[in-house]
Formats: structure tokens, C-alpha cells, sequence
């Protein structure tokens, strides 16, 4: 919105090349990207394969051995591409594999390209260390075509280890090419977090002026209306008589979810009779503070969570209670809300399937983007960066489920989005990296929902690291902090206590929104020249210019953007004002 305070200023936003580049972090850089489809070649290692031997079977079979009771050869494809079989297999480990060693100081990222020999397979790359197994990594391998594994790990001692892959289908040939680990020092890896943020920031520069001749000492205001990387936090009923809540929430964040209170339990407890009053008097206060809010949830697919009516109903009247809620709700919020988790938690769970059949949730999907096509559709679910071990959301789980919603709902699968719980014991940063880039391969929207780390002497640390690693990744684009405040204790966190005094996390909280702009205003004046220049975030700014030369109301008000850079060249935008 434009507020003209005098009729002769002119505002111009044209855009020009900054000739010097961003100054380069002394690191390797990382590689984000990631592929889901299956393709007929692999793709070249990544890092040249790093610390792995022979990475793309050129040198026949140096530097790799068998793992188990099975016989490895070299192959030739048509096209010359060179890989490892293994073959004869017995045992789901029974596979190739590679010794290195790892150290308990880096963090290490895995990439591979796996084929089987016919059908489809789970495939997952491990690691044999010294303390044990670690999982790195899994897709779905099909056969004719080549997929990509992408993971990571980190290990608990410095030791020798040993890379294999497994697989339950003893009956399939695995094959194996275009293999990477990569190590990455701490530093290194946190100067990844700068190089990816410097990226979606933009210089912009102010000229002011009158006459052709340049204003000095003009003064300059520049606020950030909305980040283009949001962070918000989860609210509940508690803030609404609450005025210490309400100063210390709304002083921060920019966006948030509703904890239970658009959830079926609360809003239809007695079947017939909806109740959105709570809902509504919160989503009327976030209005006040031009607080985006993300819609939670339509259904979710959990049996323990469903209003009491509705486990006993029939089939028939299920449905058309579940239809009644999603028109209901969706239509009362519609153009309220910024995006919807549709049905939660449907990879750990299926009510609704159980009782509807296994088309349910896509169905519900479906019909979402029938009734609001403006907004994004998550699938919401936990586990999917957490715990490598928790077979049901792997981030390979979590393309199927996607894949089959999206091919259910026909054009409408792009309304798709990916939402990702986050709710952390200890988090392995490369895991959570790698598996970001695999979702990212999408293209779709990701927001990490319910972020929240247990309690425990690194909490703080925890989060920090976690909360880091969702802001610099170039797929993620926004995250929810899981800490809505309640008297007698938060979810699994809390940023505040009782007093609204900032704990730990609320510290790191602020020194990251502090870090990364978010909500700050920058003053200045103009130089000798009439301009001033400064480096913003990716985000939406209003401008605010004072001449001091004209009278108090020659000033003006200007909302502009900023969009990241997409090449290595810094851009800088460029405003001209001429009163």
C-alpha cells in the first residue's frame, strides 16, 4: 500500500547490476541438490565422490569388496556407464561395500545411485562403525533406471567404518554407482548456513533529491513487514486475556498456528453443533498484528484424536460428517488463512482410511483444493526429519504417500505442500540437510510446522542448530516454533516462563530474529551524495523518507520487495526519489 504525503515526489524502482560479486566463504560449498525421478543414467558423484574410492566404477572394482555372502562384479551399461552388482544375495545385508574412517568432530554427507534388478526395493545405505550401525540414507530403487540415495551421518567415535547396502528383497541384484562422502568440519558447515542466507539478501540503494540536485541528511526509515522466510510460533487460547502474552509474542513473530483450537475435537464436541468462537477470537487478535496464520488441522488421521462421536459412526455417516467439517471450516477461514495441514499425520496413522477406504485422505486433499484454490495443501507429519530409524516417514515414505495424493487429485497436484513436524530429541544435521534437499526435489512448498526440541542441558543449543539448518536451507520456506504458552507448561518447550522473561530458547529465539532482520527497521540519513545504501533480507520493506529541506510533511511511504538473488552477482535495487 502507497501513502503519498506530497504530490510532487516521484518514486522509481528500476533494477541494476552490482558488478562485485558476494565475498566467498573460504569452504567447499554444499550441494543441495537432490533427484526423485529415475533416471536412465546416474548423474556424476558428487564432490568427485570425496573420501570414497573409485566413486563411479571406472577403475573396475578398486576399493570395493563384498559385505556378507554375496559376489560383486563390474558391469558396462550400452551407454558405457560403468557400476557394481551385487548378486547371489542371501541375506537382506548381503550387498558391496567400502572401509574409511570416520571422526566423531565432522559431519558427513552420502549420496549414491542404486538400481535393482527387477521390479522395486527399498534401498538403504549403512554404515558399520564402532559403536554400531548407522543408517545414512534409503529410496525406493527401481529397475531399468537409477535413483538416487541422499543422507547423511555423523558418528559417536573416531574409527574404522564400513559403507553397505541392504535390502529386504533377497531375490533382486543391487546395483551401485556415482557413490560420495563427504566430510565437512563444524565451521564448514555452519559457513554453509551464511553462503545459503547471503543469497536471499539484496542490496537496495536510496537516492533522494530535488531539483537534479542531491538531498543530504535525508532521513531514511526501512522496516521489514514480513519476512521472505518466516518464523513464527503456535498460540493457543491462553493469549487472549493475557496482555504480558500478548506484548511478547506479537513484539516477535509474524506468523503462527493455532495449537488445538481449529482442530475437529474443538470445534464440533457434540455432533450438530459447531463451535468456532475460540478460533475466531484468536484469529481476531493475530488480524490486529498482521499475524499470518497457517489453518490446523482439517482431520487428522490419528484414532486417538477424533471428536468422541465420531468413532462409532458408520461408514456412510462419516463420510458425511467429514464432508460437512472440511466445507465447514475451510469455507468460514477462507482468504484467513495462509495454507492448511488437510489431513495430519496420515503416513503413522489411518483412521480414516480404516474406516473410508484407502483413498480417504486423498479425497480430502481433493477436496480442499475444490473448495479453496488459492492456498497451499500440506500433508503434515513427524518423524520425517527427526529419526532416521522410524520407518514409516522416511523421507522416501513420505514422496510415495505424496506421489499417490498428487496422482489422485489429477491437476490440482501442485496445490500440494510439504509439511514437516520437527519435534527433536537430538537432531543429526545431516540427515536434516540431506533430507530437505530430497523433499526440496519437489519443488513444492516447505514449511517445518512444529519445531520443538526436548528438555534437556542442550535444549537451547539444540534448537539453535535445528532452527539454523531450516532457515538457510534454499527449500525450506518457513518454519513454526511448537511453544505456545500455557501456566502449567508448553508442549515439550517453552521460550518464556510464567513472567514472560525469556528462558534459553527464547534467548536464541531473539538473537536469530535479531540476526536475520526479521521485524527490524533500519535508519539513516542520506550522504553527500543523497544516498544511502543498505543489504537487506529477502522480504517485504516499507520505506519512509523525510526531506529535511521541504516542510514536516514533504516525506513519503513506500512498500517494496525483495526478492533473493538467483545467480552469483549481487543485484542492487535502486530507489530514486525527487521531491
Amino acid at each position: 500500500m502507497e501513502v503519498w504525503k506530497k504530490e510532487s515526489v516521484l518514486l522509481f524502482l528500476p533494477l541494476s547490476i552490482l558488478l562485485s560479486g558476494l565475498v566467498k566463504v573460504n569452504a567447499l560449498s554444499y550441494d543441495y541438490t537432490a533427484s526423485i525421478e529415475c533416471l536412465a543414467q546416474p548423474h556424476k558423484a558428487q564432490y568427485g565422490g570425496g573420501m570414497i574410492k573409485n566413486p563411479e566404477l571406472n577403475e573396475g572394482l578398486i576399493g570395493w569388496s563384498t559385505f556378507g555372502n554375496t559376489v560383486i562384479e563390474h558391469r558396462n551399461e550400452s551407454d558405457g556407464n560403468k557400476f557394481v552388482v551385487a548378486g547371489k544375495r542371501n541375506h537382506f545385508q548381503d550387498s558391496v561395500s567400502q572401509k574409511a574412517y570416520l571422526e566423531n568432530d565432522k559431519l558427513y554427507t552420502f549420496s549414491a545411485w542404486v538400481q535393482v534388478s527387477e521390479e522395486k526395493a527399498l534401498v538403504r545405505a549403512v554404515f558399520r562403525t564402532v559403536t554400531g550401525l548407522k543408517r545414512a540414507a534409503e529410496t525406493v530403487a527401481e529397475s531399468k533406471c537409477w535413483s538416487m540415495l541422499k543422507g547423511g551421518l555423523t558418528v559417536d567415535a573416531s574409527g574404522p567404518a564400513e559403507l553397505f547396502f541392504e535390502t529386504d528383497n533377497t531375490s533382486v541384484e543391487v546395483w551401485v554407482d556415482s557413490v560420495s562422502l563427504q566430510p565437512f568440519t563444524q565451521e564448514e558447515w555452519m559457513s554453509h548456513h551464511v553462503e545459503s542466507i547471503e543469497k536471499t539478501k539484496r542490496r537496495v540503494r536510496i537516492r533522494v533529491e530535488t531539483k537534479g540536485n542531491p538531498v543530504v541528511n535525508s532521513k531514511i526509515s526501512i522496516h521489514q513487514k514480513v519476512s521472505g522466510k518466516p518464523i513464527g510460533c503456535a498460540v493457543n487460547k491462553g493469549i487472549l486475556n493475557n496482555v504480558g502474552y500478548q506484548n511478547w509474542y506479537t513484539s516477535r513473530f509474524t506468523h503462527t498456528t493455532f495449537e488445538d483450537e481449529m482442530k475437529w475435537y474443538t470445534t464440533e464436541t457434540v455432533q450438530g453443533k459447531e463451535d468456532y468462537s475460540l478460533p475466531d477470537s484468536i484469529m481476531t487478535l493475530m488480524k490486529q498484528h498482521n499475524i499470518a496464520v497457517r489453518g490446523h488441522n482439517i482431520f487428522w488421521d490419528d484414532p486417538h484424536y477424533q471428536p468422541n462421536w465420531v468413532p462409532s459412526l458408520q461408514p456412510n455417516d462419516l463420510s458425511a460428517a467429514a464432508n460437512k467439517r472440511i466445507n465447514s471450516i475451510m469455507t468460514k477461514y477462507k482468504g484467513q488463512v495462509i495454507g492448511w495441514d488437510v489431513v495430519n499425520e496420515n503416513l503413522h496413522f489411518n483412521f480414516f482410511e480404516s474406516k473410508l477406504g484407502p483413498d480417504a485422505a486423498a479425497t480430502f486433499y481433493k477436496m480442499a483444493a475444490g473448495i479453496d484454490h488459492s492456498i497451499p495443501l500440506f500433508m503434515n507429519e513427524f518423524n520425517t526429519l527427526e529419526q532416521k530409524g522410524d520407518a514409516a516417514s522416511t523421507p522416501a515414505k513420505y514422496l510415495e504417500k505424496l506421489k499417490n495424493i498428487q496422482t489422485f487429485m489429477g491437476a490440482e497436484a501442485k496445490r500440494m505442500a510439504i509439511g514437516l513436524e520437527c519435534h527433536f530429541d537430538v537432531p543429526s544435521l545431516p540427515y536434516i540437510r540431506s533430507s530437505l534437499d530430497t523433499l526440496a526435489a519437489t519443488n513444492l512448498p516447505i514449511w517445518l510446522t512444529e519445531i520443538d526440541v526436548k528438555s534437556g542441558p542442550s535444549q537451547a543449543m539444540y534448537l539453535e542448530q535445528v532452527l539454523r539448518e531450516g532457515h538457510s536451507h534454499p527449500g525450506v520456506s518457513g518454519m513454526i516454533i511448537w511453544s505456545a504458552w500455557k501456566p502449567n507448561g508448553c508442549y515439550r518447550m517453552c521460550l518464556t516462563d510464567n513472567n514472560f522473561k525469556n528462558l534459553a530458547t527464547g534467548d536464541v529465539v531473539d538473537k536469530l530474529l535479531k540476526e536475520w532482520g526479521i521485524k527490524a527497521t533500519v535508519e539513516a540519513k542520506t550522504d553527500a551524495a543523497g544516498f544511502f545504501e543498505a543489504s537487506l533480507f529477502h522480504g517485504e520493506y516499507e520505506v519512509k523518507i523525510s526531506d529535511p529541506v521541504e516542510a514536516a510533511n514533504s516525506s513519503v511511504s513506500q512498500r517494496f520487495k525483495v526478492e533473493p538473488r538467483h545467480d552469483s552477482q549481487d543485484q542492487i535495487m535502486l530507489l530514486q526519489v525527487s521531491t
